[in-house]
């Protein structure tokens, strides 16, 4: 068996028998509400209603539910459509190493595998444990964004070993599912390169649709190539280099929840501007941002993070977020209409700023979100410095918090049975909660 798959089965074999304390357990449940509460919020979007109108209808030998609806499709497809709405927003949860990603991409392909298997709660709450322990320690080993590969690929390694803990699968046929779900799905950079595309916020819907449709032939016996990781051709030599796991450090409980819907580099300096704009006085004249290299790497440094031209480029701008912001206020999945897109005062306060990588910030990330913003009007010199915003792991959500999130996107009363619903997953099962989920509701203007 391939050395890094036999570490990842051990870690799954081990969690089946003895399951999860109950500060994990509890933390798992927040993002299944979470990841429900931002898909509804994406379930109207261009995108997700593009994939319905190309993908269904739909029937497989698996068949799972599409959220919000009564409407069945084949697994791999209901996961593709209902991954791309939990994912789409940018409003999901975030992990931040060498590799930063969005675990809760592994939610979505779990869930629609336990509707046709009819799973229990509490094996859905390991399986998910094990997808996000699996992809946090590919975050920790390796940053593949240097090499120029994206980090869904991750998403394909994880999402695979979350499913064979589901399926409680032997040995063999885990092995067959993880170099299945891998092999022929490693996904390019260019995805979150120059202008960003519909794409970027679709593409780990797109693996972990792949990591189903190889779940679905593994579990009948289907074999795949090995040893996948390790091999002559395989994945630490074309792809990661050295892969070192270290499995077993709880680290569900370092993911963090989204504020805003935006990408999480920009979470705090969207939060220093919120505070900016609430006591602004005075014509702006000069906007300074200290911040940090990756930041500067991923959602500052290409020109077309200065006039963003679609949502997807938008969410990933500190640019215009932190204009936004600061014109505006809090950003919502509303704040990257062309409307705004195109607003002179936006891009007049894009003009005026400025942005330097320090190297304090440098050695304070990943396990701080530092960024400093100080805005000259001519009236005077407001300035905030912050080193991790809300929802980081230093300054975690509670139930109280997510419930206040979902009432953003959802009725009072839907965000509440979500909630509700997740908070005694463990003693449901998959049913029940689709039946919560299919009720959703808006009725925030009534």
């Amino acid at each position: 068996m391939d050395p890094i798959i036999s570490d990842i089965y051990a870690y799954s074999t081990d969690l089946r028998g003895s399951g999860l304390d109950s500060q994990r357990t509890d933390e798992i449940k927040k993002r299944i509400a979470d990841s429900i509460f931002v898909a509804y919020a994406a379930s109207r979007s261009e995108p997700v209603s593009i994939e319905r109108n190309a993908l269904l209808p739909s029937r497989g030998k698996y068949n799972s539910t599409i959220f919000f609806t009564s409407d069945k499709a084949s697994s791999e497809i209901a996961t593709f459509i209902n991954g791309s709405m939990t994912r789409y927003l940018d409003y999901s949860d975030t992990y931040l190493s060498k590799e930063a990603l969005h675990p809760s991409d592994n939610i979505p392909p779990i869930l629609a595998m336990a509707e046709p298997f009819e799973s229990q709660g509490s094996d859905i709450i390991k399986a998910i444990d094990v997808a996000y322990e699996v992809v946090g320690a590919l975050s920790d080993a390796v940053s593949i964004r240097d090499r120029g590969w994206d980090h869904v690929t991750y998403i394909s390694i994880s999402s695979s070993a979350g499913l064979g803990n589901l399926l409680e699968m032997n040995e063999e046929r885990f092995e067959n599912l993880m170099s299945l779900g891998l092999n022929n799905n490693i996904s390019m950079r260019q995805t979150r390169a120059g202008e960003l595309s519909m794409w970027k916020g679709c593409t780990a819907a797109d693996a972990t649709r792949n990591s189903v449709f190889a779940a679905s032939l593994a579990l009948n016996g289907f074999t795949g190539p090995s040893p996948v990781f390790v091999g002559e051709m395989g994945f630490v030599k074309q792809v990661s280099g050295p892969l070192n796991l270290g499995l077993g450090k709880k680290r569900v409980l370092r993911t963090m929840i989204k504020n805003y819907p935006v990408e999480y580099h920009a979470m705090s300096a969207v939060e220093a501007a919120l505070k900016i704009h609430e006591k602004l006085n005075g014509g702006i004249r000069k906007i300074s941002v200290e911040t940090f290299e990756v930041a500067n790497k991923i959602i500052i440094k290409d020109p077309e993070k200065l006039r963003p031209k679609t949502k997807e480029t938008a969410d990933h701008s500190m640019p215009y977020l932190v204009a936004y912001s600061l014109v505006y206020g809090e950003p919502t999945p509303d704040s990257y209409s062309t409307h705004y897109l195109e607003d002179p005062k936006i891009l007049a306060a894009i003009d005026k700023m400025s942005f330097t990588v320090t190297d304090r910030f440098n050695r304070m990330y990943p396990e701080f979100l530092p960024v400093k913003i100080t805005v000259e009007t001519d009236k005077q010199t407001f300035t905030e410095e912050l080193d991790v915003p809300k929802g980081h792991h230093r300054k975690p959500y509670s139930w109280d918090d997510l419930i206040t999130k979902g009432k953003k996107v959802m009725s009072e009363r839907s965000a509440m049975e979500i909630a509700n619903i997740a908070k005694r997953f463990d003693r449901s099962d998959m049913a029940e909660l689709l039946e919560v989920v299919r009720n959703v509701r808006d009725e925030r203007q009534h």
